[in-house]
């Protein structure tokens, strides 16, 4: 057996061949690069375009959770700062009541008012409190602002009042400043003006003059705010005018106060009685 060594021709041919084939190779590279820069600048150009609308999917998606999470705390906050306005009212109306307490020489019974009927002629309010605390008719029902009613049923443990805005409530009444005597009373129409009757022309009233319980009727006792006068006007061809009386306490707003454990003092009832009979 032979072997054939190769020759130098032979190997300058292959060396040839290697160096043409890596050649060959560089460019197939060079040419290849290229493509892949082309592509990934096209994938950039694309990506580019879909980033900003998939982008604002995504803070859209956002925003939804976060506007979902304000709203809920929106509502706890609401909630939150309601029962703390009502907690404030109460504790505000608590310490007026506890100051009337302190500087009233009244007999007061606390109550709290459990119902209301306002149909805007005979209007009523039901308290707590009834004969088992010695609550009787006729006792008058006031708050740390001034006159509310007076009692006019009872029972065990309830007793309803009659406010002032029923047309069948009136109380002798008097001008603070000038000690003019009347009767208040309502006239069924506006739920913001009780009328003070029967002073006479010839007293000069103001507006923002006081008006108080007189004590005359011996149902009420003396000295009890009402309200504040807001106009005055004169009744043609009568020797009085009619006073208008913005009362003190707000009935749709009231839940506590007072019954006055008052107990009238019938001597000078009894002696009008007297009277009237020595004269038939």
């Amino acid at each position: 057996m032979r072997f054939r060594l190769p020759r130098i021709t032979d190997a300058k041919d292959q060396l040839l061949t290697a160096f043409l084939l890596i050649i060959a190779m560089v460019l197939m590279a060079g040419r290849y690069q290229g493509g892949i820069n082309n592509l990934r600048k096209a994938s950039i150009t694309l990506f580019s375009y879909l980033e900003e609308p998939l982008s604002n999917i995504r803070v859209y998606r956002q925003a939804l959770k976060t506007n979902t999470y304000l709203r809920k705390q929106n509502v706890l906050l609401l909630d939150e700062l309601s029962r703390l306005r009502a907690a404030e009212q109460e504790n505000r109306e608590l310490r007026s009541l506890l100051e009337f307490t302190r500087t009233s020489n009244l007999s007061l019974y606390p109550i709290r008012i459990v119902g209301k009927e306002f149909n805007q002629i005979n209007n009523s309010l039901t308290i707590d409190a009834g004969t088992e605390n010695e609550i009787e008719e006729g006792m008058p029902v006031v708050s740390a602002e001034g006159l509310v009613g007076k009692v006019i049923l009872t029972a065990h443990g309830y007793s309803q009042v009659m406010p002032y805005l029923n047309t069948l409530f009136k109380v002798s009444a008097k001008l603070q400043n000038s000690n003019a005597y009347g009767i208040v009373s309502w006239d069924g129409e506006s739920i913001y003006e009780l009328q003070l009757n029967y002073v006479p022309q010839t007293i000069p009233v103001d507006s923002g003059e006081v008006v108080v319980t007189s004590g005359y009727s011996n149902n009420y006792p003396p000295d009890i705010p009402i309200g504040t006068v807001v106009r005055v006007e004169p009744q043609q061809g009568k020797e009085t005018q009619n006073i208008y009386v913005r009362p003190f306490v707000n009935l749709f707003d009231i839940a506590k106060g007072f019954v006055v454990k008052f107990t009238p003092d019938t001597t000078v009832q009894n002696l009008n009685e007297e009277f009237e009979d020595l004269l038939e």
